[in-house]
Order: structure tokens, then sequence, then C-alpha cells
């Protein structure tokens, strides 16, 4: 079949701090509730599946087409039987609880085996109070952030910052960390769902009722070497893909100026556009996107040129091999 850029229908999640910036914002298909917090793009985890919207493989799952001819999508050197990343939108209407992610060996090697999460965060809109946790302040060891978690204050042991739209924080695997209130970010990460809660801002349900924490794994699993993390960004005078992050699970290239090539290598690609409108030329086919579409390029897919709008932003996302 030929290959054509994937379009998917959102896998949408509300939790407790959701809200609407998803629909409203990023035009994603939400209901009347206001607690929408992820809608995940594109997803090969489990139940949760991203389902073709376009073209003649409409309707099948994300699975189904890697089961079906897994070197058409994934290309012939990846060897994988599942997709291994995943992109989402996170709406953070609430300050979510402080995390940390376990690296592939460790995940490998619990009951239910899963990737690690390594990931990166665009903020896409952020409020001027808005705050990233990301690292832990200099001097910080298992035992002092156990003492923070026990005494309620673990915010005092982590490296914070107001961010700016269009800010990126890369955050591997081992890397305390916490999303504020107020923040609209697109991630990308490892497709896996890993996660050791280490403090919840000692919140409670109506009924009095705290979530699990998992403070141990969590301590176990902290990277306390590596120290705070600062915002990494573009340079808006530049044509052309930036890269941005590279690292040993994917690389993640922003367009915000003229325009540029992709495809064509064997390799998938992920393109989302967080802000604006940018334009696919494939072939004699046009494909235009606007704020919060994505698409998915097959390994297979031949050259695709991408020309991005004026105050736009594409993000584009493969594996680094």
């Amino acid at each position: 079949m030929t290959p054509y850029p994937l379009t998917f229908t959102p896998v949408l999640k509300q939790t407790i701090w959701g809200g609407r910036l998803l629909g409203d914002q990023l035009k994603k298909p939400i209901g009347p509730e206001s607690d929408y917090a992820e809608s995940w793009e594109v997803v090969d985890h489990g139940g949760d599946q991203s389902i073709v919207q376009n073209g003649k493989l409409a309707g099948q799952t994300l699975k189904q087409l890697i089961q079906n001819d897994p070197d058409w999508l994934l290309g012939q050197k990846t060897g994988m039987d599942s997709f291994p990343l995943l992109l989402k939108y996170l709406d953070c209407n609430r300050v979510l609880s402080v995390q940390v992610h376990p690296n592939d060996e460790y995940a490998l090697k619990m009951p239910t085996p899963d990737l690690g999460k390594t990931e990166a965060w665009y903020i896409v809109a952020a409020e001027p109070e808005s705050l990233i946790y990301a690292g832990l302040k200099e001097g910080v060891d298992s035992q002092s952030l156990r003492n923070s978690i026990k005494n309620g204050t673990t915010a005092e042991a982590l490296h914070s910052f107001h961010p700016s739209a269009g800010d990126i924080i890369f955050i591997p695997a081992g890397t305390v960390h916490a999303l504020g209130a107020g923040l609209l970010v697109a991630e990308i990460q490892q497709s896996s769902d890993t996660t050791f809660r280490l403090f919840d801002w000692n919140r409670s349900d109506s009924r009095g009722k705290s979530r699990p924490l998992h403070i141990d794994q969590g301590v176990e699993v902290t990277d306390y070497f590596s120290g705070p993390v600062s915002a990494r960004t573009s340079d808006p005078k530049l044509e052309g893909w930036q890269t941005i992050v590279s690292c040993d699970k994917f690389v993640l290239n922003l367009l915000e100026k003229g325009e540029a090539d992709t495809g064509h290598d064997e390799k998938f690609h992920i393109m989302t556009i967080p802000r604006g409108k940018a334009i696919l030329r494939f072939g004699k086919e046009i494909m235009a996107l606007s704020t919060g579409d994505t698409v998915l390029l097959p390994a297979a897919m031949q050259n695709c040129h991408v020309l991005v709008d004026e105050n736009s932003t594409v993000m584009e996302m493969h594996l680094p091999v």
C-alpha cells in the first residue's frame, strides 16, 4: 500500500486535575464536562489504542497496523512489535502529583513488566504563576527526600521555575518532577504507564481518602546526581528543523520558520502542531494541519515537505536509530 500520513482519533482521559483547554484551545472532541486532562494522540499501550481516522486504513488500531506490517510502519531495522513512543497533550488545571519514573531495566523486572519512561514537555501555554518542578536541588539525597515527603514539604527539595510558552523540558527516567497548575503541555514519552507517586500535596477526596504513594520504589529509582533541570528553547531566527532533545529514546525537533523535509529514511515520524498551522506536501497530495492536529508518517513514507505558517510550531519526533 502506498504510505500516507495517518491521523488518529484521540484517546481522552478525565481526572480531577483536568479542564477544558483540550477542547477550547486544541479542538479535541471533548464532551460537556470540565475535567478533561489528557488527549493521547499516538498510543499503542494495552487497551489504549490509536484508531486510524483517514484513508484506506480507517478503523484499524495502531496495534493492528504493526501486527499486519511492522516494517511498513516502524521500519525494517527496529525489530519492534509495538509502537515505542506515546504522544499526548495535557491540560493541567491543578498541580499534578510529584512523580518519578524508572528506567527500562527496572521497569522490565516489575511484576507487570513495562518500559521505563523518559519524556519531554513542550509548553503550549502557561499562566504567569505556573510552576515546573524538575529535578532535585543540589545536595538532596535519598534520606532528605524521604524526610521531606514525610514532613509534607517535598516542594522544598525540588528545583522549580516559571516556564514560558515554547519552553522544552527534558525529563530523563529517574528525574523527580511535577507539572504545576495553569499549564497546557505537549508530551512525548516512551510508551509506558509506569509512574511512582512520591507526594500528592497532602490532598484527600471528599471522604478524606488520599491517593496511594509509592515512596520506597520512587526513592529507589530516583537519580540523585543529575541535579536541577532547566528549560531549553529554540532559536526564533533559524529556519528549518532545530533539534531540541536527542537521547537514546527519541529525537525531538521543532520547525518554527520556513520549510523542511522529513521522511524517506526508513523511520516513522510523528508530527503535531501545538500552535498555528502547517502544510504537508507528499507526492501530488497536500494536507493542511492546524493547532492540535497530529499525524504519523509510516517508515515507508517517501519524502514529505513541511511548510510552517508564521507564528506557528511543528513538533517532529522519531527514534534515534
